[in-house]
């Protein structure tokens, strides 16, 4: 059949826009493609715009106000706009700067850039986000500013000393982060003494001992007071920490989750029942979970996306799907993915039944949920449709949450933090906490290509049924509910929304 010209040109435009891709795009200007291929991106959903002049990668099939594509393609524009705009003189604000040296991946809604070219104006900016340039009264030496991905930032000790009080509050996990992590105050002490910070200097003496830092803070008084500074030490921060949570990683990234854990553990205990202990009778408790598993299996993948039928699921966990001999089963998505599902299933179960025998639940995960997860997609790779390789450990790139303004680690940061979940899952008495942290910073670290979702609601159930809870069932129903929880909780936070709404889920 003769490909009609509008088909052609799309085909041409798409092969632009892969090539661009290629090259590690996700901002594409205008002047990247021809008006006729540009015209054509857009028209078929290839291309939304964001403004004048620039676009973000989409699927012709996502939905009106899907903000995937955006929280994809945010970091790159606001770095692409602001280098057109200002050249190298500019860098986010100096508390976004130290969240980000923390190792947050999280932008706020509206970002603040500093520039001496800077107009004081506000760009508004797909999905309720902004940018605010504010005129900078001088420009950074480049020994000041650095580079965190795509954004220009300042330096750990510039931002220390820029950040407002405010900041310590507002940000107190990602000031102990960067805090924990100085190691020597040299480069502090000649950018406080070459500006006459003495209020600075106190805040930060203060800041620096409530973090187990007191040989730097006595540093910083000591050297002021010697250069003719009255300096007071005061701490910023509104509540301590134990000390053993700042000193027990190197990683920013494992001390991330260290400090997540402890500030979200209490709410979760004050919102969850008395857990029931290991049931008497474990034949029948197993029994119970088998008798939920088709309507566990509907919406667990309905969540994320698959169209599954009560049959498909039956004929799978019945074994009556053939892909050897049914065409339509082995070429079928769906059929792959409740086959993978049962499989996982059978190998939960099986962790759980080592968890009633004694096993740690922290270490029955931590050996068993490679193979939870190489049971998802076994079925892909036996028809071939997926490679073995794709199933070797964490993954190797960038990956995205579906409608979610939380933007998941790096590659590098998911093998720092698993070990670190583990760690939690093993120390941690309450299956409560197990259930519902285990769940949450799961999906938060992402460590998976795919199957994340799945892999997490496993854990869950996992860890809640260690202390003898129900099986809990998210519905799909419920889905944008699920999300905005977990979005609170990453974004905000705010980790009673999501344990409220698991509590609300278990089947009694």
């Amino acid at each position: 059949m003769k490909t009609s010209p509008t088909q052609q040109h799309l085909a041409d435009a798409l092969t632009v826009l892969k090539k661009l891709q290629d090259d590690g795009k996700s901002v594409i200007k205008s002047t990247e493609l021809k008006r006729i291929q540009l015209s054509s991106l857009v028209k078929n959903g290839f291309l939304r715009q964001i403004l004048k002049g620039w676009y973000m990668p989409s699927r012709p099939d996502e939905q009106m106000g899907d903000s995937t594509p955006w929280f994809a393609a945010m970091r790159e524009f606001i770095a692409g706009y602001c280098t057109e705009r200002f050249g190298d003189n500019w860098h986010v604000s100096p508390d976004l700067s130290l969240s980000l040296h923390a190792g947050s991946t999280l932008l706020p809604k509206q970002v603040t850039v500093h520039s001496p070219l800077a107009k004081n104006g506000t760009l508004s900016l797909p999905n309720g986000c902004s940018l605010f340039d504010y005129k900078a009264v001088e420009s950074m030496t480049a020994d000041k500013v650095t580079m965190v991905g795509t954004l220009r930032v300042l330096m750990p000790e510039t931002a220390l000393i820029k950040a407002p009080p405010s900041f310590y509050r507002n940000h107190a996990r990602d000031a102990q982060i960067v805090l924990s992590g100085v190691r020597d105050v040299s480069t502090l002490l000649r950018e406080l003494l070459e500006g006459g910070h003495s209020t600075i200097a106190g805040r930060l003496a203060g800041a620096l001992r409530a973090v187990g830092r007191a040989e730097h803070a006595d540093q910083i008084l000591a050297t002021m007071r010697s250069g003719g500074y009255m300096v007071t030490e005061s701490n910023p921060f509104e509540e301590l920490l134990p000390m053993n949570l700042l000193t027990h990683s190197e990683s920013r990234h494992a001390l991330r989750i260290r400090l997540m854990w402890h500030e979200m553990r209490q709410p979760v205990l004050e919102l969850f029942p008395q857990e029931p202990g290991i049931p008497e009778n474990i034949d029948l408790f197993m029994s119970r979970i088998e008798e939920q598993y088709q309507l566990d299996a509907y919406h667990s993948l309905s969540i994320e996306g698959y169209r599954v039928s009560d049959e498909l699921i039956s004929r799978v966990s019945r074994g009556d799907w053939n892909p050897e001999n049914t065409r339509e089963d082995s070429e079928s998505r769906n059929a792959m993915a409740a086959r993978g599902y049962w499989l996982a299933h059978n190998e939960v179960m099986a962790t759980i039944r080592r968890i009633f025998s004694g096993a740690n639940p922290g270490t029955a995960f931590r050996s068993d949920h490679a193979a939870w997860h190489r049971s998802l997609f076994s079925p892909s790779v036996d028809a071939g449709i997926l490679s073995a390789v794709d199933l070797a450990g964490y993954r190797n790139a960038q990956v995205y949450i579906r409608n979610a303004a939380h933007v998941p680690p790096s590659k590098e940061a998911v093998r720092e933090m698993m070990p670190e979940l583990c760690d939690l899952l093993e120390a941690e008495s309450s299956s409560a906490v197990r259930g519902v942290l285990g769940h949450f910073i799961f999906v938060y670290i992402h460590p998976y290509m795919d199957g994340n979702g799945r892999i997490g609601r496993f854990l869950m159930n996992a860890m809640l049924a260690s202390g003898g809870f129900s099986w809990t069932i998210i519905p799909v129903e419920r889905r944008r509910e699920y999300m905005e929880a977990l979005d609170a909780a990453s974004y905000g936070g705010d980790i009673r929304q999501f344990a409220a709404f698991v509590r609300s889920c278990r089947v009694e």
